[in-house]
Protein backbone atom coordinates (compact mmCIF):
# COMPACT_ATOMS: atom_id res chain seq x y z
CA UNK A 1 0.00 0.00 0.00
CA UNK A 2 1.06 3.32 -0.89
CA UNK A 3 1.85 5.63 2.47
CA UNK A 4 0.23 9.08 2.19
CA UNK A 5 2.75 10.77 5.10
CA UNK A 6 0.86 13.41 7.15
CA UNK A 7 2.63 15.63 9.77
CA UNK A 8 1.94 16.70 12.92
CA UNK A 9 3.43 19.55 14.40
CA UNK A 10 4.33 18.80 18.45
CA UNK A 11 6.02 21.28 20.48
CA UNK A 12 9.03 20.06 23.11
CA UNK A 13 10.17 21.41 26.60
CA UNK A 14 13.05 23.08 24.47
CA UNK A 15 10.94 26.57 22.74
CA UNK A 16 13.95 25.92 19.96
CA UNK A 17 12.79 22.72 19.38
CA UNK A 18 10.00 21.38 17.52
CA UNK A 19 8.82 17.67 16.55
CA UNK A 20 7.73 17.36 13.17
CA UNK A 21 5.90 14.02 13.73
CA UNK A 22 4.97 11.64 10.78
CA UNK A 23 2.05 8.59 10.81
CA UNK A 24 4.55 6.56 9.42
CA UNK A 25 7.93 5.41 10.48
CA UNK A 26 10.86 7.25 8.49
CA UNK A 27 13.97 5.15 9.61
CA UNK A 28 13.48 1.23 11.13
CA UNK A 29 15.00 2.11 14.39
CA UNK A 30 17.52 4.33 13.30
CA UNK A 31 17.99 7.98 14.78
CA UNK A 32 20.38 10.40 13.34
CA UNK A 33 21.78 13.98 13.86
CA UNK A 34 23.17 16.60 11.64
CA UNK A 35 24.55 19.69 13.14
CA UNK A 36 25.34 21.31 9.60
CA UNK A 37 24.93 20.57 6.00
CA UNK A 38 28.06 19.04 5.44
CA UNK A 39 26.65 16.43 7.87
CA UNK A 40 23.78 15.43 6.48
CA UNK A 41 25.27 14.63 2.63
CA UNK A 42 23.71 11.51 2.78
CA UNK A 43 19.98 13.19 4.15
CA UNK A 44 18.30 14.85 1.13
CA UNK A 45 15.82 16.04 3.53
CA UNK A 46 18.33 17.53 6.01
CA UNK A 47 20.24 19.64 3.14
CA UNK A 48 17.37 20.90 1.85
CA UNK A 49 16.01 21.79 5.94
CA UNK A 50 19.47 23.58 6.29
CA UNK A 51 19.31 25.88 3.11
CA UNK A 52 16.49 27.66 5.85
CA UNK A 53 18.35 30.19 7.64
CA UNK A 54 17.15 29.45 10.80
CA UNK A 55 17.88 26.05 10.71
CA UNK A 56 20.58 25.02 13.64
CA UNK A 57 20.27 21.25 13.92
CA UNK A 58 18.11 18.28 12.20
CA UNK A 59 17.46 15.28 14.01
CA UNK A 60 15.58 12.41 12.12
CA UNK A 61 14.67 9.90 14.34
CA UNK A 62 12.13 6.49 14.01
CA UNK A 63 8.56 9.08 13.53
CA UNK A 64 9.35 12.48 13.56
CA UNK A 65 12.17 14.92 12.88
CA UNK A 66 13.18 17.29 15.34
CA UNK A 67 14.65 20.85 14.16
CA UNK A 68 16.55 23.41 16.28
CA UNK A 69 16.35 26.83 15.50
CA UNK A 70 18.37 30.19 15.80
CA UNK A 71 16.39 33.15 17.66
CA UNK A 72 16.23 34.69 14.52
CA UNK A 73 12.13 33.25 13.84
CA UNK A 74 9.62 32.50 16.00
CA UNK A 75 8.07 28.55 15.27
CA UNK A 76 4.70 29.81 15.22
CA UNK A 77 5.83 32.26 12.10
CA UNK A 78 7.63 29.35 10.00
CA UNK A 79 6.40 25.80 11.67
CA UNK A 80 3.31 25.25 9.09
CA UNK A 81 5.87 25.82 5.96
CA UNK A 82 8.12 23.45 7.14
CA UNK A 83 5.70 20.75 7.73
CA UNK A 84 4.25 21.38 4.77
CA UNK A 85 8.13 20.81 3.06
CA UNK A 86 8.61 17.66 5.40
CA UNK A 87 5.25 16.47 4.26
CA UNK A 88 5.91 16.75 0.46
CA UNK A 89 9.34 15.59 0.42
CA UNK A 90 8.12 12.54 2.30
CA UNK A 91 5.21 11.77 -0.27
CA UNK A 92 8.09 12.32 -3.44
CA UNK A 93 9.00 8.95 -2.77
CA UNK A 94 13.02 10.29 -2.31
CA UNK A 95 15.70 8.71 -0.09
CA UNK A 96 15.42 10.23 3.27
CA UNK A 97 18.28 8.60 4.57
CA UNK A 98 21.00 7.51 1.87
CA UNK A 99 23.09 4.39 3.56
CA UNK A 100 26.64 4.12 3.34
CA UNK A 101 29.34 3.30 6.07
CA UNK A 102 29.30 6.81 7.66
CA UNK A 103 25.69 6.75 8.39
CA UNK A 104 24.87 3.33 9.55
CA UNK A 105 27.30 4.02 12.39
CA UNK A 106 24.93 6.39 13.85
CA UNK A 107 22.18 3.74 14.39
CA UNK A 108 20.75 3.40 17.72
CA UNK A 109 20.89 -0.46 19.54
CA UNK A 110 18.24 -1.98 20.58
CA UNK A 111 17.51 -3.37 24.17
CA UNK A 112 14.34 -5.37 25.48
CA UNK A 113 14.22 -6.28 29.27
CA UNK A 114 11.27 -8.18 30.31
CA UNK A 115 8.94 -6.60 33.28
CA UNK A 116 5.98 -8.86 35.18
CA UNK A 117 2.79 -7.86 35.45
CA UNK A 118 -0.26 -7.95 37.88
CA UNK A 119 -1.36 -10.78 35.49
CA UNK A 120 0.58 -14.15 36.13
CA UNK A 121 -0.15 -15.54 32.70
CA UNK A 122 1.02 -12.04 30.90
CA UNK A 123 4.60 -10.92 30.75
CA UNK A 124 5.60 -7.29 29.17
CA UNK A 125 8.69 -6.78 26.65
CA UNK A 126 9.45 -3.28 27.02
CA UNK A 127 11.88 -2.02 24.36
CA UNK A 128 14.11 1.45 23.64
CA UNK A 129 12.19 2.15 20.81
CA UNK A 130 8.81 3.43 19.87
CA UNK A 131 7.08 0.34 17.82
CA UNK A 132 3.68 1.69 16.89
CA UNK A 133 1.84 4.77 17.41
CA UNK A 134 -1.47 3.60 19.00
CA UNK A 135 -3.19 0.40 20.78
CA UNK A 136 -3.25 -3.01 18.98
CA UNK A 137 -4.65 -6.48 20.38
CA UNK A 138 -4.91 -9.57 18.85
CA UNK A 139 -6.63 -12.83 20.33
CA UNK A 140 -5.13 -15.29 17.76
CA UNK A 141 -2.62 -15.51 14.38
CA UNK A 142 -5.53 -14.85 12.16
CA UNK A 143 -6.19 -11.27 13.52
CA UNK A 144 -2.54 -10.85 12.85
CA UNK A 145 -2.82 -10.37 9.23
CA UNK A 146 -1.32 -6.93 9.22
CA UNK A 147 0.84 -7.43 12.05
CA UNK A 148 3.84 -9.29 11.29
CA UNK A 149 5.45 -9.25 14.23
CA UNK A 150 2.86 -10.68 16.14
CA UNK A 151 2.31 -13.21 13.58
CA UNK A 152 5.76 -14.57 13.91
CA UNK A 153 5.20 -14.66 17.49
CA UNK A 154 2.12 -16.90 17.39
CA UNK A 155 4.34 -19.84 15.77
CA UNK A 156 5.48 -19.74 19.23
CA UNK A 157 3.09 -22.68 20.21
CA UNK A 158 2.72 -21.25 24.30
CA UNK A 159 2.17 -17.47 22.82
CA UNK A 160 -1.75 -17.50 23.55
CA UNK A 161 -2.99 -13.56 23.26
CA UNK A 162 -0.51 -10.50 22.37
CA UNK A 163 -1.06 -6.78 23.03
CA UNK A 164 1.31 -3.91 21.45
CA UNK A 165 1.52 -0.47 23.27
CA UNK A 166 4.12 2.27 21.72
CA UNK A 167 7.12 0.84 23.10
CA UNK A 168 5.52 -3.07 24.37
CA UNK A 169 4.47 -5.93 23.52
CA UNK A 170 2.24 -7.90 26.58
CA UNK A 171 2.12 -11.32 25.34
CA UNK A 172 -0.07 -13.65 26.88
CA UNK A 173 0.87 -17.81 27.08
CA UNK A 174 -0.55 -21.53 27.63
CA UNK A 175 0.02 -22.74 30.94
CA UNK A 176 1.83 -25.58 28.79
CA UNK A 177 4.83 -23.31 29.61
CA UNK A 178 6.64 -21.71 32.77
CA UNK A 179 7.51 -17.75 32.00
CA UNK A 180 11.48 -19.00 33.36
CA UNK A 181 11.72 -21.49 30.58
CA UNK A 182 10.49 -19.21 27.84
CA UNK A 183 11.29 -15.32 28.94
CA UNK A 184 14.91 -15.36 27.50
CA UNK A 185 13.80 -16.84 24.11
CA UNK A 186 10.82 -14.34 23.88
CA UNK A 187 13.24 -11.45 24.79
CA UNK A 188 16.21 -12.29 22.19
CA UNK A 189 13.59 -13.03 19.67
CA UNK A 190 12.14 -9.49 20.03
CA UNK A 191 15.25 -8.01 20.24
CA UNK A 192 16.83 -10.03 16.86
CA UNK A 193 13.23 -8.93 14.86
CA UNK A 194 13.49 -4.96 16.10
CA UNK A 195 17.22 -5.23 15.03
CA UNK A 196 16.50 -6.36 11.48
CA UNK A 197 14.37 -3.76 10.50
CA UNK A 198 11.19 -5.31 9.85
CA UNK A 199 8.20 -4.62 10.18
CA UNK A 200 5.81 -4.27 13.59
CA UNK A 201 2.74 -3.00 11.40
CA UNK A 202 2.05 -3.25 8.06
CA UNK A 203 0.69 -0.01 6.54
CA UNK A 204 -2.81 -1.49 5.92
CA UNK A 205 -2.80 -2.03 9.71
CA UNK A 206 -2.50 1.99 10.32
CA UNK A 207 -4.37 3.02 8.20
CA UNK A 208 -7.25 0.56 9.10
CA UNK A 209 -6.33 2.32 13.28
CA UNK A 210 -6.55 5.63 11.80
CA UNK A 211 -9.93 5.04 10.72
CA UNK A 212 -11.16 3.02 13.77
CA UNK A 213 -9.56 5.82 15.81
CA UNK A 214 -11.98 8.41 13.31
CA UNK A 215 -14.82 6.71 14.16
CA UNK A 216 -14.40 6.16 18.00
CA UNK A 217 -14.40 10.93 17.79
CA UNK A 218 -17.43 10.51 15.70
CA UNK A 219 -19.27 7.98 18.77
CA UNK A 220 -17.63 10.02 20.94
CA UNK A 221 -19.75 13.64 20.42
CA UNK A 222 -23.02 11.21 20.13
CA UNK A 223 -22.41 10.37 23.89
CA UNK A 224 -24.41 11.48 26.87
CA UNK A 225 -22.79 14.13 29.18
CA UNK A 226 -22.20 11.87 31.64
CA UNK A 227 -20.82 9.28 29.22
CA UNK A 228 -18.34 11.73 27.96
CA UNK A 229 -17.47 12.79 31.63
CA UNK A 230 -16.40 8.70 32.36
CA UNK A 231 -14.38 8.89 29.37
CA UNK A 232 -12.32 11.62 29.79
CA UNK A 233 -12.19 10.51 33.47
CA UNK A 234 -10.30 6.91 32.46
CA UNK A 235 -8.31 8.64 29.59
CA UNK A 236 -6.78 10.88 32.18
CA UNK A 237 -6.47 9.34 35.25
CA UNK A 238 -7.06 5.72 34.75
CA UNK A 239 -5.35 4.38 31.33
CA UNK A 240 -1.70 5.72 32.72
CA UNK A 241 -1.74 3.37 35.31
CA UNK A 242 -2.70 0.21 33.55
CA UNK A 243 -0.48 1.21 30.38
CA UNK A 244 2.28 0.61 33.18
CA UNK A 245 0.76 -2.83 34.19
CA UNK A 246 0.52 -3.79 30.69
CA UNK A 247 -2.73 -3.84 29.78
CA UNK A 248 -5.35 -1.07 28.62
CA UNK A 249 -9.07 -0.13 29.53
CA UNK A 250 -11.74 1.04 27.13
CA UNK A 251 -15.09 2.75 27.82
CA UNK A 252 -18.06 0.85 26.15
CA UNK A 253 -21.25 2.06 27.46
CA UNK A 254 -23.33 3.60 30.09
CA UNK A 255 -27.00 3.38 31.67
CA UNK A 256 -28.28 6.09 33.14
CA UNK A 257 -31.01 3.75 34.88
CA UNK A 258 -28.95 1.38 36.64
CA UNK A 259 -26.45 3.86 36.63
CA UNK A 260 -23.80 1.26 35.86
CA UNK A 261 -20.87 1.51 33.75
CA UNK A 262 -19.25 -1.02 31.20
CA UNK A 263 -15.31 -1.06 30.35
CA UNK A 264 -13.16 -3.31 27.93
CA UNK A 265 -10.09 -4.55 29.31
CA UNK A 266 -7.34 -5.47 27.28
CA UNK A 267 -3.34 -6.54 27.38
CA UNK A 268 -2.22 -7.77 30.76
CA UNK A 269 -5.53 -6.44 32.32
CA UNK A 270 -7.96 -8.98 30.33
CA UNK A 271 -8.28 -11.67 32.56
CA UNK A 272 -6.22 -10.48 35.53
CA UNK A 273 -7.10 -12.50 39.11
CA UNK A 274 -6.60 -8.53 40.39
CA UNK A 275 -8.75 -6.70 37.76
CA UNK A 276 -11.39 -6.92 40.40
CA UNK A 277 -9.84 -5.57 42.73
CA UNK A 278 -9.01 -2.65 40.57
CA UNK A 279 -12.44 -2.28 39.50
CA UNK A 280 -13.61 -2.18 42.84
CA UNK A 281 -11.29 -0.28 44.75
CA UNK A 282 -9.75 1.74 41.77
CA UNK A 283 -11.96 2.56 39.03
CA UNK A 284 -15.12 2.27 40.91
CA UNK A 285 -14.45 4.71 43.64
CA UNK A 286 -12.78 7.21 41.49
CA UNK A 287 -16.60 7.44 38.87
CA UNK A 288 -18.28 7.63 42.31
CA UNK A 289 -16.36 10.08 43.86
CA UNK A 290 -15.74 12.29 40.79
CA UNK A 291 -19.36 11.97 39.36
CA UNK A 292 -21.61 11.99 42.61
CA UNK A 293 -24.83 9.72 42.28
CA UNK A 294 -24.28 9.15 38.27
CA UNK A 295 -22.36 5.90 38.71
CA UNK A 296 -22.87 3.37 41.26
CA UNK A 297 -21.27 -0.06 39.39
CA UNK A 298 -18.61 -0.91 37.19
CA UNK A 299 -18.38 -4.09 35.46
CA UNK A 300 -15.86 -5.26 32.68
CA UNK A 301 -15.61 -6.83 29.21
CA UNK A 302 -12.68 -9.14 29.14
CA UNK A 303 -11.37 -7.75 25.50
Amino acid sequence: MEKNFEIKIESTSNPSIIKFEANYFLTQHTSYEFDNIDQAKNAPLAQQLFYLPFVKKVYISQNFIAIDKYDIVAWEDVQQEVAAQIEDYLNSGDPLIIEDAATTTKKSPITVYAESTPNPAVLKFVANKKLIGSVHEFKNIDEATDAPLAKALFHFPFVKEIFIDENYISISKYDMAQWEDITLELREFIKTYLEDGKEVLSANATVSKKESEAVADSSFEQLDDVSKEVVNIIEEYVKPAVASDGGNIMFDSYNPDTKVVKVILQGACSGCPSSTFTLKNGIENMLKEMLNGKVEYVEAING
